[in-house]
């Protein structure tokens, strides 16, 4: 049974690797004359994470990170499970605020607001938000005085992450006395306290050391006359299984760590600001190759422009050129530091295979996305495709070159579909 939905279309499915091939070739044939890149979207996978995340976080309520993936029907599936929502922006807000969702399930947690942002959050009553500075303060008073406020701390500086938002965002809980002093100073509410720990994590005691941090500035906060009753435990949870810490070793040690400060009936409410989580592996991008060139497998010594050619002995090498690259879907590798596996769409099955390098469409040199890998000899018109390219990848997109966005082919079974729709269009 198929259903339309927004751009794409749902089929009834599972998500395997060759269902997924399949698929790409189902719709690479009705594509005819058109080599357009594409992404194939499992909605079953964002709802099965969902549900995961409620049995494993039950005190933990998700605001979903909408910078993560902007796509509108990811967003309105998330909205419709139940899911609150992170923005950064008056265009996140609004687009969050357009679905019909409750400024009550928005969290503006962006700690360094543009004035009309904060005043355009105000005239919506989406009233809680971050800072971690004193100038911050001060504009809220101005333009926001009602809002409730969450003191965003620094985690702890001891554990390795791959993107650390420390240095950027956050005060040291050590001077956390000094703006709440200020913030009673200005008659504000500050109402609790969140902290990020950064993404690509190695060990979940760094979830467990950034709780016990915040428990001690959320003892000094209500010391200090402060009714605290929020804690946002921020995101970073990882949304594949192929990861050094996953996501199941995170909730068992976080949990622990919530339980022991704060304990179930201490009258906190606990979020977190999962992005990756929920969409890193529902989005696969299926890609052209528009151009091939036969390299050496040795590079150059030189700087000459010009090709070494390969010796007698030496093995061909490839380089392929595909219709999507780091200024497109790949812009992942550059800002989030991911890595990427090209699989063949056709069988390809003891096929002899060479070292190849992948390019991206566009004349800038750096558009480079795997280099060194091994592949069988592809031909002009041949589909890779790319799995886990959910989170960072559609919003950070651009038209450089003037290069097209990839459409969506939205699956889905039919079970995971009527559990959350049940009423048939």
């Amino acid at each position: 049974m198929k259903h339309d939905i927004g751009n794409g279309r749902i089929v009834d499915v599972l998500p395997d690797i060759k269902t997924k091939r399949k698929l790409i070739a189902d719709v690479t044939a009705s594509l005819k004359h058109s080599e357009d890149p594409f992404f194939l979207v499992d909605l079953g996978d964002i709802i099965i994470k969902y549900h995961t995340w409620k049995e494993l976080f039950p005190r933990v309520h998700p605001f979903y990170a909408v910078k993560c993936n902007t796509d509108h029907t990811v967003i309105k599936l998330l909205a419709d499970l139940g899911a609150s929502f992170d923005c950064a922006s008056k265009i996140e807000i609004k687009t969050i605020l357009n679905l019909g969702v409750s400024p009550s399930r928005i969290i503006y947690a962006n700690p360094c607001k543009q004035e009309s942002f904060i005043r355009y959050a105000a005239k919506h009553n989406v009233n809680t938000m971050p800072f971690d500075n004193e100038a911050e303060l001060c504009k809220i008073k101005q333009f926001f005085p009602e809002a409730r406020l969450v003191l965003r701390i620094l985690p702890p500086g001891n554990f390795k992450v791959q993107v650390r938002v420390g240095d950027k965002f956050g005060c040291d809980p050590k001077n956390a006395a000094n703006l709440l002093t200020k913030a009673k100073e200005l008659g504000l509410n500050v109402v609790g306290i969140c902290f990020h720990i950064g993404s690509g994590v190695e060990k979940a005691e760094a979830y467990a050391s950034a709780v016990e941090h915040a428990y001690y500035v959320f003892e000094l906060g209500r010391e200090m006359g402060f009714k605290f009753e929020l804690l946002d435990v921020g995101g970073g949870f990882p949304g594949v299984e192929n990861t050094t810490l996953t996501f199941r070793e995170i909730a068992d040690v976080l949990n622990t760590a919530l339980d022991k400060y704060f304990p179930e009936g201490a009258g906190v409410k606990i979020i977190a600001e999962p992005g990756r989580y929920f969409v890193a592996s529902a989005f696969t991008l299926a890609v052209n190759v528009i151009a091939k060139r036969m390299a050496p497998q040795d590079k150059p010594d030189c700087d000459d422009g010009q090709e070494m050619l390969a010796s007698p002995n030496s093995e061909p090498g490839y380089m392929y050129y595909v219709n999507d690259g780091l200024f497109g879907s790949f812009g992942n590798l550059l800002f989030d530091h991911d890595t990427v596996q090209p699989r063949v769409v056709r069988d390809c099955v003891d096929e002899t295979m060479f070292t190849s390098t992948i390019w991206g469409p566009t004349c800038c040199g750096v558009d480079l996305i795997v280099e060194d890998y091994r592949l069988p000899e592809l031909h002009v018109g041949d589909w890779l495709f790319f799995e886990n390219m959910g989170a960072y990848s559609v919003c950070l997109s651009t038209s450089f070159n003037g290069m097209p966005h990839p459409w969506c082919y939205l699956h889905c079974t039919e079970q995971s579909w009527y559990h959350l729709y049940s009423v048939q269009k």
